[in-house]
């Protein structure tokens, strides 16, 4: 027993890490890896070790005795047997049943036979089995290549695929070093880190994946450096028509493409090009529920060698069914985090890949490739005469009472008076507390109904710095590049949506050009449903190492 350690390790595979302690930082960069954050309250935060946890730290490259190693670096008290033996069994399924490609055909290989007996018994596996060849291989049908890997991981067993890929036709072009607009330009040297991961040398170990990076850290450019080693036609999804022009663009300033080989395929276009950037909501429209995917097709209409899915923890559910259908595609998944409020994480998994690469947000922020963020909450009361109005509401209109409380304008208000100057955007859930905000403070606002050319104008005018305050809803969460904006106003958001907390965040992370800080105010309803859902929405970034200062309106108006 050593007091002077942080981490507690329980039998059910929780660890308890204690924050004041000075070993604190290394040992939460330590664990990470492979233990995922639960619960983050002042003292004390618990993660939990799991099978998906422990299959990406894997599939990463770490081992059960390395994972062991860091558990007992940093244990306060000895490691219960149980949690080693877990360690190492669920660590040791990673790997020991390989997909793999002989001539046109694919199997099923392990060198336990046992196991592969179980297998083969199992009714959900039997669905995919063309014949069994001997004790340690079955033949698979080739059209359910990914159908088997999801069912093999729902009982506990990730498959290592060895498949390969299909090379696509060839779409030829290089990096820049000038970029078309004059500036330099080359490839950070952990986003090059995060191209090798998951190319590998272009063998069947590499091509699908995930790749985490902080927002603002560069995932755009992760994909165009893969496309750019690739040299293959490329399907790129996005979450929205203005990330699909940022696509664009980032393709024409940075690399020799021709611009006339970019398609856009989206609800206003519908080009097919070698590559083609699409909007999730274009192909996962339908006329009506019961009816097929209209758009479905754009998978099949060229031989692509490589799909890229940007912000791979929104991924819709029937991307995810036609991805099961198309594992001899290189796949590509980039996001901030791989949260996903659906629990989804395991299609992720065994659909797009395990994760290849994470680079936590602490480690950009130090060495100022994203900038210094400081986070605070400010803890409003309920008006009088909302408080019976509250407190008869459901539990759903209980938070919208809250999260639309009128006292957060005053202090908006201030915030924008103490920053004075700066790029601020104002970011919220309800359109009508948006629309009143935008009324009281004279401010541009974009929201699902503004014209894609408006919005469009509005971010160029924000970038230009024609105009320094903009008020935004949930459509600006993701992929929206305004480098400048360095002050982020949260008035209200989904329930306790910890991607979402983080997306908002990331929309003031990149690089400053003077002091490289970004201020990110939350503002929610004391004691109320709000602040409920405030906790769970801030445990992803406590886990990547931020804490936030709590303020009530007193010790908010002393400050400001």
């Amino acid at each position: 027993m050593n007091h002077d350690k942080p981490l507690i390790v329980q039998s059910d595979n929780t660890l308890l890490l204690e924050v004041d302690n000075p070993l604190y930082e290394d040992a939460r960069d330590a664990i990470l890896p492979f233990a995922e954050l639960e619960k983050s309250p002042e003292h004390i935060h618990s993660y939990r070790v799991t099978p998906l946890s422990l299959w990406n730290a894997a599939s990463s490259g770490m081992n059960a005795a390395g994972i062991i190693a860091a558990l007992k670096k940093f244990s306060r008290y000895d490691i219960p047997e149980i949690v080693l033996a877990s360690v190492k069994d669920v660590m040791g399924r990673y790997g020991l049943i390989r997909l793999e490609k002989r001539g046109d055909e694919l199997f099923l290989a392990s060198t336990d036979a046992l196991l592969f007996n179980e297998i083969v018994r199992d009714r959900k596996i039997q669905l995919y089995i063309d014949e069994r060849v001997d004790d340690h291989t079955i033949r698979i049908k080739s059209a359910y290549r990914g159908h088997i890997k999801q069912a093999l991981i729902r009982i506990g067993f990730p498959v290592e695929d060895l498949a390969g890929y299909d090379d696509g036709d060839p779409c030829l072009f290089d990096l820049r070093e000038i970029r078309a607009g004059g500036a330099p330009f080359a490839v950070r040297d952990y986003q090059q880190s995060a191209i090798n991961a998951f190319y590998r040398g272009g063998g069947p170990e590499g091509g699908s994946g995930v790749i985490v990076l902080p927002c603002g850290a560069g995932k755009t450019i992760v994909g165009i450096g893969i496309m750019a080693l690739l040299k293959t036609e490329t399907l790129i999804m996005v979450t929205n028509t203005v990330a699909l022009r940022q696509w664009r663009d980032e393709l024409t300033d940075k690399t020799g493409i021709d611009p006339a080989l970019i398609g856009e395929y989206s609800g206003e276009r519908k080009e097919i090009k070698p590559v083609t950037i699409a909007t999730y909501n274009i192909i996962t429209y339908r006329k009506k529920k019961h009816e097929d995917f209209l758009h479905f097709n754009i998978f099949m209409s060229k031989n692509w060698g490589l799909i890229i899915y940007d912000e791979v923890h929104l991924l819709p559910a029937p991307v995810f069914r036609i991805t099961s259908e198309i594992q001899s595609k290189r796949r590509l998944g980039l996001t901030a985090t791989l949260v996903r409020e659906d629990g989804l994480e395991t299609d992720v998994f065994s659909l797009i890949g395990p994760k290849k690469f994470d680079m936590p947000w602490k480690i950009l922020e130090k060495t100022n490739w994203i900038a210094t963020a400081i986070c605070t909450e400010i803890r409003v009361e309920l008006p009088d005469d909302l408080r019976m109005q509250y407190s008869l509401a459901s539990d759903k209109e209980k938070f919208r009472v809250a999260s639309e409380n009128e006292r957060k304008t005053a202090i908006v208000r201030r915030i924008l008076a103490h920053h004075e100057g700066a790029n601020v955007l104002i970011i919220g859930q309800y359109l009508t507390q948006l629309g009143d905000l935008a009324a009281a403070l004279s401010f541009p606002i974009i929201t699902g109904s503004t014209p894609i050319a408006e919005r469009e104008r509005l971010y160029a005018a924000f970038k230009k710095g024609d105009i320094r305050n903009l008020i935004v809803s949930k459509v600006a969460n993701f992929a929206i590049d305004l480098p400048d904006a360095n002050v982020a106003i949260q008035i209200s958001g989904t329930f306790g949506s910890r991607q979402e907390e983080a997306q908002r965040l990331g929309r003031i992370l990149r690089p400053k050009a003077d002091d490289n800080r970004a201020y990110f105010y939350t503002i929610i309803t004391t004691n109320s449903a709000e602040e409920k859902f405030a906790h769970n929405r801030q445990l992803f970034l406590t886990e990547q190492g931020y804490s936030y200062i709590i303020l009530n309106e007193d010790m908010f108006n002393e400050r400001f």
